[in-house]
């Protein structure tokens, strides 16, 4: 089985896209998305520097355009699954089909638009914590307002927030963690974006999608959604809401892939997916140049299929409605079967506990937080497995 990969933000580089523009078409393609985008996709991708391909307002689109543009030159039909990391999602969602690629792009140009102007509100940051124990970070964060904006697996947790939050945190940061201050323009995925994700919803609502045709990993828990609506949604909300990049490359895992390819600009995502899945790690091409076309399309033919129409298991995830403890209801086993609205645990908070029911019928495939741990609202808690 094969997943193709959509970087996001920070993958881009200068003249990464001059390579590309040697086939025919390419440059056609790019100056229309440009009208689509706003912003000169062209000039971005070729003769633009590192401080002007850092600005949010042109990352976002280049990014999203120069994936589609790599994924254009590869027979997409054999590749089972698609998921992409942050704005990547949309690069992501129209190689599945949810989105035509024209939409992608706009949404992009809306999306970077719209949080570059959030960014400017006031001042706010991100950081990478490298290290350490996680329980104890998630705990340090919320200690002073922070949040955990990117989970990206392989022991790296991205915090985000308040300039001065940061720079607090970083002054005494939790046992055996290293804090890296990230040149960013703001606090990406994050209640701070709220302006971003009404802008880009208002933007959304003019879009019909379609069914995915393969299957689609979001960001938002790892799991594959199988309803366009619901991933036009995702998209919207993961302006605000953590990216769990750790869950989707688990769910690479769980669905036995074999072989991955990341699209333009790429490394980022392969390099996670390296250090994540060091047991049964996939075969691996990073798809840069039109060079690396003849290896990617060998990859396909040796470890792609046709998307299956037959039933597949399905993992949902159950996550928190506000910020706490969490206390798993006692005795309550991995592999044990819950029902539909069951009580499988509570937050504690200080006006007393909520409860977290499963949404479905199923198992419990796995505890993703554990008593007493610290957890943010919309933060995943349990694995509960299913089959349609």
């Amino acid at each position: 089985m094969l997943a193709v990969l959509s970087p996001g933000q920070g993958a881009q580089k200068p003249g990464f896209l001059k390579p590309w523009l040697d086939l025919e078409g390419t440059e056609a393609r790019l100056r229309a998305w440009s009208d689509l985008a706003g912003v000169d996709l062209v000039h971005l991708g070729t003769e633009a520097d590192a401080e002007e391909i850092k600005d949010t307002a042109k990352t976002q689109p280049l990014l999203v355009a120069a994936a589609l543009l790599a994924a254009g030159h590869l027979p997409m039909g054999d590749v089972s699954v698609a998921a992409g990391h942050s704005v990547g999602e949309l690069g992501a969602a129209a190689l599945a089909g949810v989105l035509t690629p024209e939409a992608a792009v706009t949404l992009a140009g809306v999306r970077g638009r719209e949080m570059a102007a959030a960014c400017a509100l006031e001042p706010t940051g991100m950081a990478a914590i490298l290290g350490g124990d996680e329980a104890e970070i998630i705990a340090a964060l919320a200690a002073h307002g922070l949040h955990p904006a990117n989970r990206n697996g392989a022991g790296q947790i991205v915090a985000a927030g308040s300039l001065s939050a940061l720079d607090a945190f970083a002054a005494a940061p939790p046992a055996k963690t290293r804090v890296i201050k990230l040149q960013v323009a703001g606090a990406f995925h994050t209640p701070y974006m709220a302006p971003a994700q009404a802008g880009l919803a208002a933007a959304a609502a003019g879009i019909t999608p379609a069914q995915p045709d393969r299957l689609l990993l979001s960001n938002a828990d790892g799991t594959a959604v199988g309803e366009g609506a619901e991933v036009l949604a995702r998209l919207v909300r993961q302006v605000t809401s953590p990216v769990r990049w750790d869950l989707c490359m688990r769910a690479l895992a769980d669905l036995g892939v074999t072989a991955v390819i990341e699209l333009a600009p790429a490394g980022t995502l392969t390099g996670l997916v390296k250090r994540e899945l060091k047991t049964g790690t996939p075969e691996i091409v990073n798809l840069n140049t039109p060079d690396d076309l003849a290896a990617a399309r060998d990859l396909i033919a040796r470890h792609g299929s046709s998307p299956s129409h037959e039933p597949t298991p399905h993992v949902r995830i159950v996550v928190a409605a506000t910020a706490g403890t969490f206390e798993p209801t006692p005795d309550l086993a991995v592999g044990t079967q819950v029902k539909a609205g069951q009580v499988i645990g509570q937050v504690i908070t200080r006006q007393g506990g909520v409860d977290v029911t499963a949404h479905q019928p199923g198992h419990l495939v796995e505890w993703l937080a554990h008593q007493d741990d610290p957890v943010a609202p919309g933060q995943p808690l349990a694995r509960i497995g299913e089959h349609s």
